[in-house]
């Protein structure tokens, strides 16, 4: 076995025209491409002081990527040095023309030329430096090519120059016939310090172990920062398999296939690539070298943990729990606490999915601090903030807790963390019902991350916390009416996060709301029934919510009764309440539809409990206007009216453009009730003031397209003007009504309705 092995590491091979070696060989070869970049750097020292300031800044900040990045087409590459300067652009043209059309003998000279950089007291390369170290590498590399492979190599360097004059014929006859202007524009586009597109990876060949890694480092930077601007699933899984077809014992080539492979949800070839990226750390003693005897069993326990963390990624809890505990096994074994720390923390994610528990994430956090792991500990204080927000804690709490937090991030250069934590704060907010501060803290982490450039040309704004935080802001523009608005957040985000990305689904969750309040709103209740599935798919419990509210409006009471019962007793269950105090408020609606205004009252006090319990106080303002509604209909505006003073601060401060308009409507409504036992000098300056609020309600329901409701508002209306005796105004109401009445559907207008 060990012969095999022996003759895959050093034989040398020929793919493609490209003369290479193993990896685990020479760590590097000659290829076309690098004859061209030795051709450029030869040509460079000779034009040396010719060549401006300016021009040359240029071109040594193209030789880095150049050197490190996998080869390219001659044409591109000198389309690069044309940019920076199109004299020696020329130069290194004709250089290589004279190379690929002469004889072997001039490629020989070429490179026996090439050691003349080092010569001399003041020699025109350093040995040491990134260019002379290429050099020697190429150096080195050819002269250990055998007689045919060199002859191998002349001949791929003709066919490279040959393919670059094809192309340029070519481009000479799309020229005659293409707009110069269009074309400038098109050259402009190309930027050689990008990502790598996928048609240059394709045609570039075997890359060696310095373009293997570059290439790697450079793909793992874009999945985490920017998924857009790396390659394609596929494309990207293609030439991974490719590299490791060269070198199968590449440890790093297993990691991004893993990483690659979570993008696509795929559980096989994730496990897969993860367990041979370990074993291929093991086997390549690299773990050992930097660590000691101690190397394979710390490869052993991450192995467990990374494990773990990718089966709870994937909902496998009782595989995850298993390769848990071998992981706390082997770190107590080997006393590693700091992985034993992260294993605590994987702990309270698994725990957390049984019962609510703060005392594993507490002890985490106070030993990762203990143990200088700032990061772990940040993590788990956003972790416990959480909680305590699901769990009812006030929020000047939860930001003090955050802020500590937060100076942790600061101190370590935490950046991510501090996205994390701003999107954090963004959540909450919501959650409470406090939509300004929600909307101030979204533009907060949107102003710092159009700041914060990193490497490629990448802007890290494709994170997950990027990605909450657009939703938030696209959901509070659809509330308050801003639906093109909206709608241009939901473009970006569909840009930023493609369907095939991890983040997808946050942005199409978001967008199926939308479109349903919108078709709701519009009376379309075909449509909305439509979209049900789909938010199904993405989050069951707001699926069966919004099927719950699309029957109550079709008046199918039964049904949607039965469904909201099914649905309050599993939220219950997993404590989800948030959603329990929205079925109770749909619930009590029913109750209204169906006569029975008694029983909705303990359900709303319920619901009131519960929302100020768990200080979400938007919830709680609903649940008054709804508790508000239900007096009047039982007959005691005056105490309605009382009431609706407490509550309706908040929804017009902070809530949605419908909740100002039913609010607005609801005031009207007790205000026309209260006045039936007025003076009538009294009686008509109270039908004033409730015609004012319905006007400022009827501009809310316009802003949102809610037809139904607007028509409610315009009949009662047309009924106040015409008790004042202001018949054209009555007339023109009247009017607006019947047009609405035509569109919408036929049933009766009472004159007290639901609250929405």
């Amino acid at each position: 076995m060990a012969s095999v092995h022996e003759s895959l590491y050093f034989n040398p091979m020929l793919t493609n025209g490209v003369v290479h070696a193993n990896v685990f060989g020479v760590r590097d070869w000659v290829t076309p491409h690098k004859m061209a970049l030795l051709v450029l750097l030869s040509e460079l020292g000779r034009a040396g002081p010719q060549l401006g300031l300016l021009e040359r800044r240029r071109l040594n900040r193209l030789l880095l990527p150049l050197l490190q990045g996998p080869d390219m087409a001659l044409s591109r590459l000198r389309k690069a040095i044309e940019e920076c300067c199109p004299h020696l652009a020329g130069s290194v043209h004709i250089r290589l023309k004279l190379m690929a059309e002469g004889e072997l003998k001039d490629m020989e000279q070429f490179f026996d030329d090439l050691s003349d950089s080092f010569s001399g007291t003041e020699p025109e390369v350093h040995k040491t430096s990134v260019v002379g170290l290429f050099l020697r590498h190429m150096i080195l590399a050819y002269n250990k090519l055998s007689f045919s492979q060199v002859y191998k190599l002349y001949t791929a360097l003709q066919q490279y120059f040959q393919k670059d004059e094809k192309k340029d014929g070519a481009d000479e006859n799309e020229m005659e016939l293409t707009n110069p202007e269009e074309l400038d524009g098109k050259m402009e586009k190309e930027e050689l310090d990008g990502p790598l597109r996928e048609e240059e990876i394709a045609c570039s060949g075997p890359l060696s172990q310095k373009q293997a890694e570059y290439f790697l480092s450079q793909q793992a930077s874009l999945l985490k920062n920017d998924e857009t601007k790396a390659l394609a699933p596929a494309s990207l899984q293609k030439e991974l398999n490719n590299l490791l077809k060269f070198n199968p014992d590449f440890a790093e080539a297993h990691y991004l296939s893993y990483l690659n492979s979570l993008r696509v949800q795929d559980v096989f070839s994730s496990t897969h690539s993860l367990l041979h990226y370990f074993d291929r750390l093991i086997l390549t003693g690299a773990e050992s070298k930097s660590n000691g005897d101690e190397g394979y069993g710390r490869s052993l326990r991450y192995a467990a943990l990374n494990l773990a963390a990718l089966h709870c990624r994937f909902g496998h809890y009782q595989q995850a729990e298993l390769a848990l505990q071998e992981a706390i096994r082997i770190a107590q074994e080997s006393n590693d606490h700091v992985c034993l720390q992260h294993c605590l923390s994987w702990l309270y994610i698994l725990e957390q999915k049984i019962f609510d528990s703060c005392v594993l994430l507490e002890h985490s956090v106070n030993k990762s601090l203990h143990f200088g792991l700032p990061y772990l500990a940040s993590l788990g204080i956003q972790s416990l903030v959480q909680q305590r927000a699901f769990a009812g804690k006030a929020a000047n709490k939860l930001m003090d807790a955050l802020k500590d937090s937060d100076l942790l991030h600061w101190k370590h250069s935490l950046s991510e963390l501090i996205d994390i934590s701003i999107a954090q704060k963004t959540a909450i907010w919501r959650l409470y019902g406090r939509s300004t501060m929600a909307l101030q803290q979204a533009q907060t982490l949107l102003s710092m991350n159009s700041l914060e450039a990193v490497n490629v040309g990448v802007q890290q704004n494709n994170t997950e916390s990027f990605a909450v935080v657009l939703c938030h802001l696209a959901e509070l523009h659809a509330e308050q009416g801003y639906f093109a608005a909206a709608s241009e957040i939901l473009k970006h985000l569909k840009e930023r996060f493609p369907p095939n990305s991890q983040h997808a689904q946050l942005w199409m969750l978001f967008d199926q709301k939308i479109q349903f309040e919108r078709a709701m709103n519009d009376g379309r209740y075909h449509v909305a029934d439509s979209l049900v599935a789909g938010i199904t798919a993405l989050n069951s419990i707001e699926g069966v919510y919004r099927k719950a509210i699309v029957l109550k409006a079709q008046n199918q009471m039964s049904e949607a009764h039965k469904l909201l019962q099914k649905l309050l007793i599993h939220c219950q269950k997993i404590k989800n309440t948030e959603m329990v105090i929205r079925v109770l408020l749909c619930m009590a609606e029913l109750y209204w539809r169906s006569s029975c205004h008694t029983i909705a009252l303990p359900v709303l006090l319920q619901a009131l409990a519960l929302a100020r319990e768990y200080s979400l106080q938007y919830l709680a303002s609903e649940t008054v206007l709804n508790l508000a509604f239900s007096q009047l209909i039982l007959g005691i505006p005056e105490q309605a009216l009382n009431i609706l003073h407490m509550a309706i601060e908040p929804v017009l401060a902070h809530g949605a453009v419908l909740d100002k308009g039913c609010a607005m409507f609801l005031v009207a409504k007790c205000q026309v009730a209260s006045a039936a036992s007025y003076t009538p000098q009294k009686k008509i300056e109270a039908l004033e003031s409730a015609i004012l609020n319905l006007n400022e309600a009827k501009t809310y329901f316009a802003k949102v397209d809610c037809k139904e409701q607007l028509r409610d508002v315009l009949y009662f209306q047309a009924r106040l003007f015409h008790t004042l005796g202001r018949t054209q105004e009555r007339n023109k109401c009247a009017m607006l009504f019947r047009q609405l009445h035509q569109e919408l559907p036929a049933h009766g207008v009472p004159l007290i309705n639901a609250f929405k």
